[in-house]
């Protein structure tokens, strides 16, 4: 295995893409990177949750998607993902270093596959994705409740909102089509017309929810390790330890 040959600013692009499933938000802007280490031997990363009983397979989701997110940067250099001060730390910790996969690492504790809680908690972030857009429509134009089932993309503005409900579409398989109805069920099925408040009304508690959660946790993550370890100056999430201690030697192999 040769020496870790990515850059600070390439890992934490990669650690960015990695989002916690439930809040669908990025475990860089949630604070859940506690540090990031490169060294001769490879790149560690070190992960850390508001509390020690997060739910286990979120806790194992996110260090997983860590792990293959930045094997993607670089395939030569050696990966180690440690999720710390979880009551299932060490089995996590085993299971990713020898790639035993969350039934590996579970075993008969793993009721669910990843693919079946990503696939939930994907449809989950696109509902509330389209409620935000469906917002933004009623908040600034004429747009009334009745005309909402005929929405199309097209009909959209771009900005933020829109942006991110293609992105979610995308996700889970929908089609992103200009003329593609907004408000669609887990299929991509227009809702008809009858049912459109009721869909509202759905997607709208999913995505306060996942709002409210998210508040919460990054309060019990601030609890938890003290403000000045979590928190910047201003309230924004303070940025993860970063410890470069490669040689000269490595960089100049990394670069040549």
């Amino acid at each position: 295995m040769t020496a870790v040959d990515v850059s600070v600013d390439e890992v934490m692009a990669a650690l960015a893409t990695v989002v916690d499933p439930e809040l669908d938000e990025p475990i860089t802007d949630l604070g859940f990177v506690r540090s990031v280490i490169l060294d001769d031997e490879g790149l560690t990363v070190h992960l850390r949750l508001p509390t020690a009983f997060c739910s286990p397979n979120f806790a194992y989701l996110m260090a997983s998607d860590a792990q293959d997110a930045l094997r993607l940067v670089s395939e030569s250099t050696c990966v180690r993902i440690l999720l710390d001060d979880h009551h299932d730390s060490d089995k996590i910790n085993a299971g990713l270093a020898a790639d035993a996969g969350y039934r590996g690492t579970f075993g008969v504790e793993a009721q669910d596959s990843l693919d079946e809680l990503r696939a939930v908690f994907r449809r989950k972030a696109h509902a509330a994705a389209m409620e935000r857009a469906v917002e933004v429509l009623l908040k600034r134009t004429s747009l009334e409740v009745d005309g909402i089932f005929a929405l199309t993309l097209s009909d959209l503005p771009a900005g933020k909102e829109k942006t991110a409900l293609l992105r979610r579409r995308i996700g889970n398989g929908l089609s992103i089509c200009p003329a593609s109805r907004v408000l669609v069920d887990d299929d991509g099925k227009p809702v008809p017309r009858e049912q459109v408040p009721m869909r509202l009304r759905f997607a709208k508690s999913v995505r306060i929810s996942m709002e409210g959660n998210s508040h919460f946790c990054r309060g019990l993550l601030a609890t938890r390790y003290g403000d000045s370890d979590t928190e910047g100056t201003g309230g924004e999430v303070a940025t993860p330890r970063i410890i470069d201690a490669r040689t000269t030697s490595a960089l100049v192999r990394r670069v040549s």
